[in-house]
């Protein structure tokens, strides 16, 4: 038989929820993950239970927070070429900005 899975309450996890996403919307998700530094079912229910979510600053982030400027910066660049501007890129320029000034706060 498998361990039980408990979390840090030693609550039982055994329920399954899953659901579906866009291509797009997967990788918003994955964005913030990345950025959180929590594993994706740590952040999915905290995000469901509107609980907080706090990021401690770890090398993890902080290369998350690296490769992610990085593809905003190439975005930044096809924008100044005359293309516009989509949503997603404003979105994760704003997550990116909330933990910035979250790590610079601590």
């Amino acid at each position: 038989m498998s361990k039980k899975n408990v979390d840090t309450h030693n609550r039982f996890r055994n329920i399954t929820v899953g659901f579906r996403v866009s291509p797009e919307e997967n990788e918003q998700i994955n964005t913030a993950v990345a950025l959180s530094g929590l594993p994706k079912q740590e952040y999915c229910y905290r995000k469901c239970l509107n609980r907080d979510i706090v990021v401690q600053g770890n090398p993890k982030v902080y290369k998350a927070l690296r490769d992610h400027m990085g593809s905003v910066l190439e975005q930044l660049k096809r924008i100044e070429a005359g293309r516009s501007v989509d949503e997603s890129l404003l979105t994760t320029i704003d997550l990116i900005t909330r933990v910035w000034r979250g790590m610079k706060e601590e």
